[in-house]
């Protein structure tokens, strides 16, 4: 048994750890030769500005007096230079805007398991081809293009992460820092020789990062005041940069500019999915080697922005994020970057033919290199006889292509398995065959996990042989009727739990379903009071996934009011305890009247926070500590309480709600306490149904005791009630994670629900603390089935075999669902269905240990720890 089990752990975790290997591994290649023209570019500086957050409605829409935001920004497009919309990809994060922006790649798919913080693999950018690069900004954004580059030329200005301040009063001084220090720097260099002489160079890049935009909308959305206010801002501080560097270079025409976002922001202030407004960013360029404004009677777009901007009669043209770098490096005459997959936009260009032509050359080459690099590899990898090279780029066709279009340059043509000794040894001659294989086709060490491991797996299945010929055996015994039927069943479940994953709404049939299941096994007769507690609150949850995933508005009412029905309860609860218990101590009414005293605090801290944030005064230092000390003594009050069942399920609910509702924004602060009591009515109906079926209780559930009970005689063999309790458990848990949001989803993570904690960004906390509201709903059902356990008295070890029967069936019909292919919400979404039930097992265990302890274990609050029996 315990073979079985290792082996079933090591076989889940290669195959959890085999998508990230198979699928995102990175695709970039190295070792290709940079690729430039020897034309004299147009430009010997570039100054590129990117308003992290702008959305292009934002910028280039007018306001309700008819008057444009950025009236400088507005000024080029009619008099200056060419403009656009720039389409980003997902995740529109600001990390792949920028390295799309910069690089001309979109987002490597390795950096899904690695995080944006640090480059998943070595790429090349523009700032790395540059002579000299500058940059003022944000110090992750920053930081991330100055790592490993060749050289000591790329040098970064940056201000404290501390000063990234959601609720600060002016977040306008994000980019008012960037204008006054470019000023500054300026300012210096005209009495520093030395960097005079560099900042005289050809090949150079200036790059302004400006993150109070994206600040701004996230502390009060793109609609709010503070956010197009920040717009006038930006727009008067490029229009002083620019006069400046006018002035610097004494009016040479050189200098190239370029205004553009990495990413736009939702209406409700989010960002990371791909809707419109997210995707949709800015593009405006003007200066040495750009277009002058061109006049049109017509334009090709069919969408309404045209109109509803005033712009219809100058020419839009659109680009893909990734086509900037190319133009960037055309117009300053440096190397492509390397890995990037961008189109030069040659209707933005203003040069000769020839040099388009050149330009474009060199682009194809560049992509061409990527192509031959990796077709390279891959052949010195695998078997002459099983290497089929792409038709429409083999290497005649290759030099064929690039012939034609040299000549046309020339031209001036510019526009064209038994149970036995033979048993192991037939596994191992196997094995044997499989290295081999693998040995001469220079494999990765990772393909040799992937195609030895089914060896071992199907060796121990087929050394079981006697026992699976039991299970069918017994199988054939049960009535075909029946066995169909449950069969159906039993499938039509786990296409429901799938379906979920997908539709939220299937959660609401799963548990409109569940209402009916006191009518079919006849509990309607024999309790009818628990079962009407089981359909009341199956029907009331049922509601819960219904409601909107994203875009909500902070509702405080909402939480206050889960405070008051929390504070209810409780009152409720510690009037029967005191009306039934004669042996209710102090300790015990103390720790019940302290963890409401906590709720109360906890229902206070969002009511102040939400007022002080709206008056822009920050987070007051008090409701920070309160917030924190809350959350530290949720971990510890629980374990002060009796270990009697529904006493300590009681405390458990407290504790974590207190916690909950500093964590909450709106109706999703109900949720737990309707979930509780669905769980609480289920211990009940579990108990009633285990009657029902012949099998003899010893105690009401009021009277038994949580007690961590090693001894498998105290366990029951299982029977067919047990495959639908695994069943309701799995459904309770993604209940508890798909009722109130969606983890696959970038943007439903809203960070002002972590507001009563801090403000100061800081990614890993803030992750940490939604990750502690995702799980809290998951303790709580974890919580109340070991408290079915007890009354049913179920075995952990069969209850984990179950599960892992039905995630695995679930995980089976992910796996083939999953895609390396489309947009990076497509991408995502099916990378994170099947993390979340691969990981499921694995976080059970975790899980059911935190219940244990969270049940089982008693503190002394002082003297000995009393017995409470009923």
């Amino acid at each position: 048994m315990l073979l079985f089990f290792i082996l079933g752990l090591l076989v889940h975790f290669v195959f959890f750890a085999s998508i990230f290997d198979i699928y995102f591994t990175s695709p970039l290649v190295h070792g290709m030769t940079p690729q430039f023209t020897s034309l004299p570019p147009p430009a010997r500086r570039l100054v590129l500005f990117v308003a992290d957050g702008l959305r292009a409605d934002a910028l280039y829409e007018l306001d309700e007096n008819g008057n444009s935001r950025a009236p400088f920004i507005r000024n080029i497009i009619m008099h200056e230079g060419s403009w656009g919309i720039s389409h980003t990809r997902v995740p529109t994060e600001s990390r792949p805007g920028h390295v799309a922006l910069i690089a001309g790649f979109y987002e490597d798919v390795s950096a899904v398991a690695k995080g944006w913080k640090e480059n998943p693999v070595e790429f090349d950018s523009l700032l790395n081809e540059s002579k000299y690069t500058w940059s003022w900004g944000s110090p992750d954004i920053l930081s991330m293009f100055a790592k490993d580059v060749s050289g000591d030329h790329v040098f970064i200005h940056a201000y404290d992460a501390d000063d990234e301040d959601f609720g600060a009063q002016d977040v306008t001084k994000l980019d008012t820092w960037v204008f006054d220090n470019v000023k500054e720097f300026f300012h210096a260099a005209r009495n520093n020789q030395s960097l005079f002489s560099k900042l005289n160079e050809e090949k150079i890049v200036f790059f302004l990062h400006l993150l109070g935009l994206d600040t701004n909308g996230h502390a009060h959305r793109p609609s709010s005041r503070e956010y197009k206010d920040n717009i006038k801002i930006v727009d008067e501080g490029v229009k002083e940069i620019v006069s400046m560097f006018k002035d610097f270079y004494g009016n040479d025409g050189k200098t190239a500019f370029v205004f553009t976002a990495d990413h736009g922001m939702t209406d409700w202030g989010v960002h990371g999915a791909g809707h419109p407004s997210e995707t949709l960013t800015p593009f405006v360029t003007w200066g040495a080697g750009i277009k002058y404004p061109q006049k049109v009677s017509a334009q090709r777009f069919n969408d309404a922005f045209l109109k509803e901007w005033k712009l219809e009669t100058w020419k839009r043209q659109d680009i893909h994020q990734a086509d900037v770098a190319p133009l960037m490096a055309s117009l300053i005459g440096v190397p492509f970057p390397l890995n990037s997959v961008g189109i030069l936009p040659l209707g933005y260009l203003n040069n000769t033919d020839l040099f388009k032509a050149e330009s474009m050359f060199t682009n194809a080459l560049q992509v061409l290199e990527q192509f031959k690099v990796k077709m390279t590899q891959k052949k010195e990898v695998t078997l002459s006889f099983l290497f089929k090279p792409f038709k429409l780029l083999s290497e005649s066709k290759q030099l064929n292509i690039l012939r034609k279009a040299r000549s046309y340059i020339k031209q001036r043509k510019y526009d064209e398995a038994k149970t036995s000794l033979l048993l192991p040894y037939g596994f191992v001659a196997i094995g044997v065959l499989v290295v081999f294989f693998l040995l001469i086709q220079a494999c990765p060490w990772t393909y040799y996990v992937y195609c030895l491991l089914p060896v071992p797996t199907w060796y121990a299945v087929l050394r079981e042989f006697q026992v699976i010929q039991d299970l069918v055996a017994s199988l054939l015994r049960f009535p075909p009727r029946h066995f169909v039927g449950y069969l159906l069943v039993f499938t039509l479940g786990i296409e429901v739990l799938v379906l979920s994953f997908f539709y939220r709404c299937m959660l609401t049939a799963g548990l409109i379903a569940f209402a009916g299941w006191p009518f079919i096994t006849q509990l309607w007769t024999r309790a009818k009071s628990t079962s009407l507690s089981w359909i009341f609150f199956s029907l009331l949850l049922a509601a819960f996934p219904l409601m909107p995933v994203v875009g909500r508005e902070p509702d405080i009412s909402l939480v206050m009011s889960a405070g008051l029905l929390l504070l209810l309860l409780s009152l409720f609860v510690v009037t029967s305890l005191t009306k039934r218990k004669d042996s209710f101590v102090n300790e015990e009414l103390f720790l019940h009247l302290l963890q409401m005293l906590s709720t109360v605090l906890s229902m206070y801290v969002v009511y102040s926070t939400h007022n002080s944030l709206l008056k822009k005064q920050g987070l007051p230092r008090i409701n920070q500590i309160i917030s924190w000390i809350t959350l530290a003594s949720s971990f510890v009050l629980p374990l002060l309480s009796p270990t009697v069942l529904l006493e300590r399920l009681f405390s458990i609910l407290l504790s974590l709600m207190s916690t909950y509702l500093l964590l909450s924004r709106g109706y999703e602060a109900l949720f737990p306490l309707v979930l509780s009591c669905l769980m609480l009515a289920w211990i009940h109906m579990e108990q009633e149904t285990l009657q029902q079926s012949g099998v003899s209780c010893k105690q009401k559930v009021n009277g038994i005791q949580f007690i961590y009970n090693t001894d498998i005689t105290q366990f029951r063999q299982l029977c067919l009630d047990d495959i639908r309790r695994a069943f309701f458990l799995v459904f309770f848990l993604v209940t508890a994670f798909f009722g109130t949001g969606n983890i696959a989803s970038i943007n439903s993570f809203d960070l002002t629900s972590v507001y009563c904690f801090l403000t100061v960004f800081s990614p890993f906390m803030m992750g940490a603390l939604m990750m502690w509201k995702i799980l809290i709903p998951f303790v709580l059902v974890m919580c109340a089935f070991e408290a079915v356990q007890l009354t049913t008295r179920l075995s952990s070890k069969s209850l984990f075999l179950m599960v892992l029967v039905i995630s695995d069936i679930m995980a089976l019909h992910f796996f083939f669902l999953v895609r390396d292919y489309g947009s990076w919400l497509d991408i995502g979404t099916s990378i994170s269905h099947y993390v979340i039930v691969m990981s499921m097992t694995m976080v059970l265990v975790f899980l059911n240990g935190l219940a244990q302890l969270l049940t089982t274990k008693k503190l002394k609050l002082c003297g000995k720890p009393k017995s409470h029996l009923i």
